[in-house]
């Protein structure tokens, strides 16, 4: 048992859960998604909706200095505060012994994501999300010490140059305090030229919609926000002309808007405003899009905290190419259940890297642990219905549970809305990586519609558009049951379709234990 959770916390860490979403009923909408948008003659009232707070966690407490100890220690600390991410609030202040009015006179910080804007019959609606915090003056030999409870087997002070200083701003991104009850104003500003446009699919920049927002709902206890506002269509003069937003029935382009929050310099992003019909790639980041190693936990954390972002072979080509390819209306959406702390270096990465999009992170303001453990498919269903008549392309690897259950399950619940599932297979290009999957969710998925494969080029000549995802030339040997096990265990059919005997189970479980071990 203690094993199982030395690998979940570790698994936390880079931000992939392992906890599985059950499968979920089709879908109905919910409450919170009132502004997410439908076809125009169905479109809901520009009411935006609050967030609910949450509370989270108990105090720090001391880590353990050898590798098992200071693994498992992070679930039972609350460093990683399992399955919801790292510390927060109260947790932050009392490990750091900060005291009343220390915060004062630190700058007020904004995590700004790139939002998505859906178009309905009451014009654009733009979802604006994100966290306000401040950061503690800190002592840096604090920081080290705190950075060293994340880097097993090695420490701060053995690390190159550029190592600590990735290793000591991530941490000092973690240990934030985040600020409840605060009013956010964002300004949206028309980009100065087409030059300046975002790398990425049918992107332009918007001629109109400057204007200045003050989000109808403070920031929660935890300092998230998140809600969909409405956007006037203000004017704005190019050459002399005034020029205005292009209705979303009207364009096949994404038009991109400059974001600004008033009082900090930290809080500039880009939003996009995507018409209601086209493609959306929703892209996972970890081992699909660069080197995390998260089935290995002491490369995962190294690979995060340490040593500056890779990507994963020639993975930034594919991505290049879908941009500039002809598909239809080509927005790039980035979902990861990575803790909104350590977005940071997660969104520059991507947009060092990868065509620009919006952004999905694990927010802090959930209610309980079911939604929490759900993060995932709770992200994708907002997407997927504010959206419901786009085509939506999910790539990802087979490293992720949770991932193995939402992908074919929104196929399913959303019919007609998945063109593709492309998963890398990670087991088969990485011998380090002996963590089981499951893919039974793929029993009922036309070949045509999905594919596990090896190597980025493997994707190419895909007509994703068209819901044609599989290359013949790529061997698939999908059991449709669990995979992936040490010495090629598995629940395998055999020609008359049964499955093997229940003493599989037992022994895979030995074998897999003793696998895990390995990992320390």
């Amino acid at each position: 048992m203690k094993l199982t959770s030395t690998a979940l916390a570790v698994l936390a860490a880079v931000g992939i859960g392992r906890a599985a979403p059950a499968p979920a009923p089709a879908p109905t909408p919910e409450p919170t998604f009132a502004l997410a948008g439908r076809e125009a003659a169905a479109a809901p009232e520009p009411t935006p909706v609050p967030v609910v707070a949450r509370g989270l966690g108990d105090e720090l407490k001391s880590l353990g200095s050898d590798i098992d100890s200071k693994i498992s220690s992070f679930v039972d600390s609350d460093v990683l505060n399992f399955p919801h991410g790292f510390p927060t609030g109260t947790a932050v202040e009392s490990s750091l012994g900060i005291t009343a009015g220390a915060l004062d006179a630190q700058p007020t910080r904004v995590l700004n994501l790139p939002p998505y804007a859906n178009w309905t019959e009451d014009g654009w609606n733009v979802r604006v999300h994100g966290n306000v915090y401040k950061v503690p003056d800190v002592a840096q030999d604090k920081i080290d010490k705190l950075a060293d409870a994340f880097l097993v087997g090695t420490s701060v002070s053995d690390l190159q140059d550029n190592e600590k200083a990735q290793a000591r701003n991530l941490t000092r991104e973690i240990f934030v305090v985040q600020q409840g009850h605060e009013n956010v104003t964002v300004k949206f500003v028309v980009p100065v030229s087409n030059a300046s446009a975002p790398r990425g699919g049918g992107y332009v920049n918007a001629k109109g919609g400057a204007q200045e927002i003050t989000l109808p709902y403070e920031t929660t206890a935890e300092g998230d926000f998140d809600v969909f506002v409405p956007l006037r269509n203000e004017s704005a003069k190019t050459n002399g002309t005034s020029a205005y937003l292009l209705p979303g029935n009207a364009t096949t382009n994404i038009q991109t808007l400059d974001m600004y929050v008033n009082g900090t310099d930290t809080g500039n992003a880009t939003a996009y405003l995507v018409p209601p019909k086209g493609v959306t790639i929703v892209s996972d980041i970890d081992d699909i899009l660069r080197v995390t190693k998260i089935y290995k936990p002491k490369e995962g954390l190294l690979n995060t905290f340490a040593r500056p972002f890779t990507a994963w072979m020639d993975m930034p080509n594919i991505y290049t190419n879908w941009s500039s390819s002809s598909i239809s209306s080509l927005h790039f959406h980035y979902l990861t259940t990575t803790p909104e702390q350590g977005t940071r270096p997660y969104m520059d990465f991507i947009f060092r890297t990868y065509p620009a999009g919006s952004f999905d992170t694990r927010p802090l303001n959930f209610t309980n642990v079911e939604e929490t453990l759900k993060i995932r498919r709770y992200l994708l269903d907002k997407l997927f219905q504010t959206f419901p008549q786009r085509k939506f392309v999910l790539v990802a690897d087979t490293s992720n549970s949770d991932i193995m259950k939402a992908y074919p399950a929104m196929y399913k619940d959303y019919p007609g809305q998945v063109s593709c599932i492309l998963l890398r297979n990670t087991t088969a290009t990485d011998s380090e990586d002996k963590l089981p999957y499951n893919t039974q969710g793929f029993k009922d998925i036309p070949q045509e519609n999905f594919m596990f494969f090896n190597v980025p080029d493997d994707l190419t000549g895909l007509d994703i558009e068209n819901g044609h995802c599989y290359n013949k030339t790529v061997a698939q040997n999908v059991t449709f049951s669990e995979q992936g096990l040490p010495l090629g265990l598995g629940k395998k059919s055999d020609a008359a379709g049964g499955v093997m005997a229940p003493g599989y189970y037992a022994l895979s479980a030995v074998i897999l234990v003793a696998t895990l071990m390995t990992f320390l």
